[in-house]
């Protein structure tokens, strides 16, 4: 996981940041506007004007909190306008909140309100990539760009000016690497083909001349005291300074730097739903749920006539599964075999296997046995999309044989997830299959947004239903 393109290692805020707030200004109060005219031809009068200002205020205040006006040079198009979107989620929330507190949620026209909240994230992401496209054709073409420095010639080092090298948007121009060592530097830690063009005094000349902007640290973790070195000799100079540590020794779960009272340190396995993140994800899961469950009614009511029908037994079936933090949960299925296999040993299905009911066949093949965890969802034990949940005794076999196994068990299990749609769905019969299936939860995990949720479960409407390895 690159610790630039994670968000981890953050230049200083740009000078466009006051640019930003004040076109974010002008697009709520503007968006507000054409709400109130499309609606009921109305100005803005002194109360709409109350909650425009109400609302610039907090979403100022929400997103300086989650960094949005931070430097964009290390930030994707797509990272940015997901941000954007759900800071104005939080400020629509907190705006509705504010007017049953004040006792004023009457005074305002509801179908203003509404498209008004609905106008808003549109013309924000649009404004946002607008002016993404100015500043990356710009950087492109060789203009607000920043010189960049290496230190330490290292496989990270060149990892960082890979990246830098493929994104010419971030407007960082790579300069070269610098070494005190490079002779002494045993050859499996070098940066392969590529040769240092000087030492540390001649980059703290560069740096002191202002031909250098930043200076990346790359030396490995055991050089701590040619690191300090470098530092106090970079602290005479005006070139910004980072540190980047090689933490890609481990795999970092949603890496993030936090204080211990004072004290800075690094997650490596956490979980991506921290703090508002979680309230996001929770938010989301509510609503889709209840939009996919009042769609859905009269379908799963037809399904589960259809089970009782078409075999003996029940027509849910509940089975014990590891959720969020390994706790176990019951997950809510149509009953599609004709056991309910629920202890120790669970045998998976395989192809015409003889539990399964013919009925039962055609529910798993169309994953319509799983329209009854929407619930789940509701209770808060599942989301809608993350890691799907094996049986307990499964996950007993693989966190033994799969380094990192357990670690999907960091969120909610989920209906669906970044597996199935990419395919590995199904019957693992194979320990290779598992180990990508893994592979793809712990990748959905380390990359989480709310954009990637939304198109996941866009993507299961036409790739997650109905899959040929479904038994």
């Amino acid at each position: 996981m690159s610790l630039i393109s994670s968000g981890l290692l953050r230049p200083h805020s740009s000078k466009i940041a006051f640019f930003r707030r004040v076109l974010d200004a002008l697009v709520i109060v503007v968006s507000l506007y054409v709400a109130l005219q499309i609606t009921h031809d109305l100005e803005l009068d002194r109360l709409y004007t109350h909650a425009a200002a109400w609302a610039v205020m907090l979403f100022m205040s929400i997103g300086g909190a989650r960094q949005i006006y931070g430097s964009w040079r290390v930030m994707t198009i797509q990272a940015a306008v997901s941000l954007t979107l759900t800071t104005w989620m939080m400020t629509t929330v907190a705006l509705v909140f504010l007017a049953f507190l004040t006792k004023t949620s009457a005074d305002y026209s509801r179908a203003a309100v509404l498209v008004w909240f609905v106008l808003t994230p549109v013309l924000l992401a649009v404004a946002r990539v607008s002016v993404r496209v100015v500043l990356n054709a710009m950087r492109s073409g060789g203009q607000n760009t920043r010189t960049l420095a290496i230190a330490g010639k290292t496989k990270l080092g060149k990892q960082v000016v890979d990246k830098i090298q493929a994104s010419p948007w971030m407007g960082m121009q790579f300069v070269g690497y610098f070494d005190d060592r490079l002779a002494k530097r045993d050859c499996n830690h070098t940066a392969d083909d590529v040769q240092g063009i000087g030492r540390f005094d001649e980059l703290i000349e560069l740096a002191r001349a202002g031909k250098v902007d930043y200076v990346y640290i790359t030396l490995p973790m055991k050089a701590e005291n040619r690191i300090v070195e470098l530092v106090n000799a970079l602290s005479d100079t005006t070139a910004s300074v980072y540190l980047v540590p090689n933490f890609f020794v481990f795999d970092l779960l949603h890496g993030r730097l936090a204080s211990l009272d004072g004290i800075p340190v690094l997650s490596l396995h956490e979980t991506p739903f921290y703090g508002v993140d979680g309230w996001v994800k929770r938010l989301e899961d509510i609503v889709v749920a209840s939009l996919i469950l009042a769609i859905i009614a009269i379908p799963m009511a037809i399904i589960a006539l259809g089970v009782k029908l078409t075999s003996p037994g029940p027509a849910l079936f509940k089975q014990r599964r590891y959720g969020l933090n390994g706790a176990v949960v019951e997950v809510w299925k149509f009953r599609s075999m004709t056991v309910c296999d629920n202890g120790d040993k669970i045998v998976q299905a395989q192809k015409n296997d003889v539990r399964i009911t013919p009925f039962g066949a055609f529910l798993r093949r169309t994953s319509l046995d799983e329209l009854p965890q929407f619930f789940n969802v509701l209770q808060g034990t599942m989301s809608v999309v993350g890691p799907r949940p094996h049986a307990v005794a499964h996950n007993e076999q693989y966190r033994k044989l799969i380094r990192g196994y357990m670690l999907r068990h960091k969120v909610k299990p989920g209906i669906t997830g970044w597996a199935q749609i990419s395919g590995w769905r199904g019957e693992t019969e194979t320990l290779e299959k598992m180990e990508m299936r893994v592979k793809h939860d712990l990748a959905y995990l380390q990359n989480w947004s709310l954009w990637l949720d939304l198109k996941i479960i866009f993507l299961t409407v036409f790739k997650g239903f109905v899959n040929k390895n479904a038994y």
